[in-house]
């Protein structure tokens, strides 16, 4: 074999063995998208489903939404890799008794009485084809009418969990009352040209009404100085606890419970059920609670802050210190550029 004809051969191995490399690495690079044009993305397929169905864009998008969250903190379901975080079991997806786990066919599907449906008309029901999947999600919502009560059904058979079902009633309230899924707005819940001091009290010990810890961080400001929401979100609880005195508590787009205790008394524009934004002012710092309804001044004014996540099985709290000076710093900086 001449020199010629070796080099030939050896070009020809090393382009099969690096275009799929080089193909990897530009596929990788242009897919490579910020979070707002995911989000343009994700509502694009929320509106074509609800096309399809009728089924309100904004259920769709909050079943996807608690979905995503819960697969951020939890190891026992696959993290997607698509648009669409919506998880189906394979059972839901192909038939309880489909022996062929990856099965795409809907006669396949059908015959086994699986759920998987075809979103983009390519005649086949992926599990990994994000048209696919939230269609249907919305197909599965579609059977059982159209109406708030039968989108809390359907949930109920579908999550067996009232705090589920209530954590996505809140994503969907969200983004009905905004027109959005694109709500990343933070805000500190002080107005920074007040005097306040706080630190992390993460975990110090709490005697009154028994040996506890401290599941959250105080702020503490002067009697009256407005406590803002720090989130989007549903306001969820409001009025008194034993505990917390006037408290409000706000359940988020991200499966969280913000939780403002110890107040002095509240916006009255502001009502338990309304959908609020970061800055709208909740109440006002006081020093209630520790006792029945009204009592107050058993410590110094401040605001006790907490959070609490929900994976969709529990809900523990988690120290909000880290996320308090992160706002902060970032109103501080929104405020030097005018």
């Amino acid at each position: 074999m001449s020199l010629i004809k070796k080099l030939i051969q050896l070009n020809l191995i090393l382009i099969t063995i690096v275009s799929p490399l080089l193909s990897s690495y530009v596929d990788a690079n242009s897919s490579q998208k910020s979070d707002a044009e995911l989000r343009e993305e994700r509502l694009g397929l929320y509106l074509k489903a609800e096309a399809i169905t009728l089924i309100p864009w904004y259920y769709i998008a909050a079943v996807d939404q608690y979905e995503r969250n819960i697969q951020q903190v939890r190891k026992d379901i696959p993290k997607s890799t698509g648009l669409s975080s919506i998880y189906f079991s394979s059972s839901f997806w192909h038939g309880e008794l489909n022996p062929a786990e990856e099965d795409s066919s809907l006669d396949s599907i059908r015959f086994f009485n699986g759920h998987g449906q075809d979103g983009d008309g390519d005649g086949n029901a992926s599990v990994r084809n994000d048209e696919d999947i939230l269609y249907t999600m919305a197909h599965y919502l579609e059977s059982y009418g159209q109406t708030e009560d039968d989108f809390k059904i359907a949930l109920w058979d579908y999550y067996r969990n009232d705090k589920a079902v209530n954590q996505v009633l809140a994503i969907a309230q969200t983004y009905q009352h905004f027109r959005s899924i694109d709500l990343t707005k933070k805000a500190f819940p002080l107005p920074l040209f007040h005097d306040y001091t706080y630190r992390s009290t993460w975990g110090d010990r709490r005697g009154w009404g028994g040996r506890r810890i401290h599941e959250g961080t105080d702020i503490f400001a002067s009697y009256g100085v407005p406590v803002r929401s720090t989130a989007y979100g549903v306001i969820e609880v409001m009025g008194w606890n034993k505990y917390g005195g006037w408290r409000v508590g706000i359940r988020d787009i991200h499966n969280n419970y913000h939780y403002y205790a110890h107040l002095s008394g509240f916006n009255k524009e502001v009502k338990e059920g309304m959908v609020v934004e970061p800055g709208v002012v909740l109440g006002y710092v006081g020093s209630s609670g520790y006792g029945k309804p009204g009592t107050s001044g058993k410590f110094p004014p401040h605001l006790h802050y907490g959070v609490y996540k929900f994976n969709g099985r529990t809900e523990w709290a988690y120290d909000p210190y880290p996320s308090l000076r992160a706002w902060e710093r970032y109103e501080r900086k929104q405020k030097k550029r005018g």
